[in-house]
């Protein structure tokens, strides 16, 4: 790095502004430095860094003054309190959960509607009235802690239960007595990425060493280590059971098989899958066994059952297959195909009895298949239309039940017959005010600049006109192998029911066809993502559903920096933009948190020159336009608690974007506090931002919402 003198660090006070090009609204000076980094003789300019202390008194004062520039916009928005009573009402249904048996008692999450966060109830069957068995709403006054996973051991005595605080991705674990629901004093603290694997009277955890005071947010994490924690002692008596000191940036996970034979620990964060060691625990001393030592593969050992382990896996099938392999010697090279790969991607497998379901996507839908335990399909199990399905079902009982949701079809439990392949309502949702059958979903393929053929799923009312005119909400993701299938959301209620089109894009850099269609939007492939985004916008506009004068774009996090890159390629195309929490610096991702570990996806800009400059050339920051040229309106959101996509980012390119010649049009950036990247945000916030969101996209697109039943 080529740091020079630092010329300005400016003090941001209320009152202290900037002229904009937005005649009607004044920006705070943001803190800025003197900085170009140098990347293989590429001089970057960062005159913005000062923004990535985000303890910093200047830092803090120009959030304060981001908050009330934005909150004295939004606030003379005529309709947005009706809009926030409109998704109060909306979401104000109670929310049924999948029942899960655990030890002779049936445990489901549930919510009456407006609780911040879901209830654990359990029972002895469900047709009694169930007991509160953990209520995270009782954790905090606002409903910032959220219930993160449950881990209950095999003796049925103990349950382990994880916690994050104000959105961080920093977890907490403590353990009931399950039979008295009496808190113990366990409690493990700077545990990430993990759930308890219960062995005996204990459980294994990956933790990082205590962060730096005043970085727990910020600063990158290295050393995630496996510890096991004996119940009724103190944290800093676990034992260390293994790190990876050559390889500190490395993620270290583990499993236990049913019978706690077996000890699974997956290494990955540097690779596009993940490496695997197993250990027998019925052996005292045993050492690890190698099965899989590079990160090239995605591997996961479902369960060893008798002498056979199954494993998950993407070697040698980018769609996945499911293996078996003897325990006793694991290694890759003595997997047996068990269950080839098919057409679709494979996606869930669950053991079921005396039988197994898997479930694949199949252009970006959910499907379910019943197979016996000899690997023979048995049949499909019929879902009602195109949607996401979930499954609960144990090798120790014949129970199944089911939920599925789409995009117009709140979540929905059954009961499935395993003998007859019958399926039975068990739980089903009703909202105030919203009839499903009012809207219609489809869905088209549309070619992308390089003619590759992409899914898109299109949701609105029954009798659409293809009039150029309707509204459309356009979202997106395209990274990570993560696939977009279709689900329910009470809030996209409130755009579907104004008339408005809610477009999903399946982008490449996804996980909707397997490997390759993920490979075909990472590092260098990278603009293929924007490309089919941009496409997509486009097909809607010439196929007459809108017109760019009514293209909304939204995206979150990938999706974030997504939305930022597609607005600076082709800013006459969309009319609003809503950036979350995006990853908006992409020459300095990999220096905050877990940032190295989205690599595999991007590269980083100390690869390669080439590689350095091809980030730079999308990065949303470094290509801000700064000639005149009109940019959409644009409402960037972030929070102080996102330790994921540090706040840094959001603060940076809104900085940038604000002092830029972008024309008119507002470039606002909304800063939630107590909040992080997304994950456990009480229901109360999420109607907030949400009432923010919309009354930001209908007074820019002209239009005046009916916010009323």
């Amino acid at each position: 790095m080529n740091k020079l003198l630092v010329y300005t660090i400016m003090t941001v006070i209320a009152g202290i502004f900037m002229a904009c090009n937005n005649k009607s609204i004044e920006y705070p000076i943001a803190p800025q430095a003197d900085v170009v980094e140098d990347y293989f003789g590429i001089k970057v300019d960062d005159r913005y860094r000062p923004l990535e202390d985000d303890t910093a008194r200047v830092t803090t004062e120009w959030v304060e003054a981001q908050r009330k520039v934005t909150e004295s916009y939004l606030s003379q928005i005529p309709f947005r309190e009706s809009l926030r009573k409109r998704l109060t009402e909306l979401n104000d249904y109670v929310k049924p959960g999948m029942p899960f048996k655990r030890n002779g008692m049936y445990y489901f999450y549930g919510n009456n509607g407006l609780q911040n966060q879901s209830v654990l109830y359990r029972s002895e069957n469900l047709e009694d009235e169930p007991e509160v068995f953990l209520d995270p709403n009782t954790l905090s006054d606002d409903g910032t802690v959220a219930l993160t996973g449950t881990s209950f051991s095999n003796d049925g005595k103990y349950m382990a239960y994880m916690i994050s605080r104000s959105g961080s991705d920093w977890t907490e674990i403590y353990v009931m007595d399950v039979k008295t629901k009496q808190l113990l004093g366990d409690h493990i603290e700077w545990a990430k990425f993990t759930g308890a694997a219960w062995d005996g009277d204990g459980f294994y955890y990956s933790a990082y060493p205590r962060p730096e005071v005043g970085k727990e947010f910020s600063n990158a994490n290295e050393y995630h280590s496996v510890y096991y924690h004996k119940i009724g002692t103190k944290q800093s008596e676990d034992q260390l059971v293994f790190r990876d000191e050559k390889n500190p940036l490395h993620f270290h996970s583990v499993g236990t098989s049913d019978d706690e034979t077996m000890l699974m620990l997956y290494a990955s964060g540097q690779g596009l899958g993940n490496a695997v060691k197993v250990k027998d625990l019925t052996k005292p001393g045993a050492g690890w066994i190698t099965i899989e030592p590079s990160q090239d593969y995605e591997i996961s050992i479902l369960d060893v059952v008798g002498e056979t382990m199954y494993i998950y896996t993407n070697y040698g099938a980018p769609r996945y297959r499911l293996m078996t392999v003897d325990k006793r010697t694991p290694q890759r090279e003595n997997w047996k195909e068990f269950i080839p790969e098919g057409k679709g991607v494979l996606t869930s497998v669950n053991f079921a009895d005396n039988k197994m379901i898997l479930g694949y996507d199949i252009d970006a839908s959910n499907r379910l298949y019943v197979y016996t335990l000899d690997g023979e399909l048995v049949r499909e199990m019929q879902l009602p239309t195109y949607g996401s399905a979930g499954i609960s079902s144990s090798k120790k009982h014949d129970e199944v039940f089911y939920a599925f949701t789409s995009f117009t079809y709140p979540t929905a439990i059954y009961r499935y017959d395993l003998a007859s392949g019958e399926s039975t309502l068990f739980k089903s949702v009703e909202i105030d005010g919203f009839n499903m059958d009012d809207y219609v979903t489809e869905q088209v393929f549309y070619p992308s600049t390089d003619g590759t053929k992409i899914p898109m799923f299109l949701t609105y009312k029954k009798g659409l006109e293809h009039n150029g005119e309707n509204p459309v909400y356009l979202y997106g993701y395209g990274g990570f192998n993560i696939s977009l299938n279709p689900g329910f959301s009470a809030q996209r209620i409130l755009w579907l029911e104004n008339g408005g089109i809610y477009a999903q894009a399946n982008l490449r850099g996804g996980g909707e066809y397997g490997e390759e269609w993920h490979l075909a939007g990472t590092k260098m492939n990278k603009l293929n993502v924007f490309n089919d985004f941009i496409s997509a916008a486009e097909y809607l506009i010439t196929e007459g559903y809108s017109s760019n004068d009514k293209m909304v774009i939204e995206g979150g996090s990938n999706g974030g920096l997504l939305v930022g890159a597609c607005v600076n390629m082709r800013p006459d195309l969309f009319r609003v933009a809503i950036p979350r929490v995006g990853v908006m610096d992409m020459m300095r991702y990999h220096l905050f948190t877990i940032g190295w570990n989205w690599a595999s996806d991007y590269g980083t800009s100390a690869d390669s020159k080439d590689m350095a400059q091809y980030l730079l050339d999308y990065s949303p920051i470094h290509n801000i336009k700064n000639d005149g040229t009109e940019y959409p309106a644009i409402m960037v959101t972030t929070a102080d608690h996102d330790d994921r996509v540090v706040p840094a980012h959001s603060f940076k390119y809104a900085a940038a974007l604000q002092a830029a010649n972008t024309g008119d049009e507002a470039k606002i950036i909304r800063i939630d506090s107590k909040a992080g990247h997304g994950a456990g945000k009480p229901i109360a916030k999420v109607i907030d931002e949400y009432a923010d969101i919309y009354s930001f996209i209908f007074y820019n697109l002209g239009v005046e919402p009916i916010a009323k039943k």
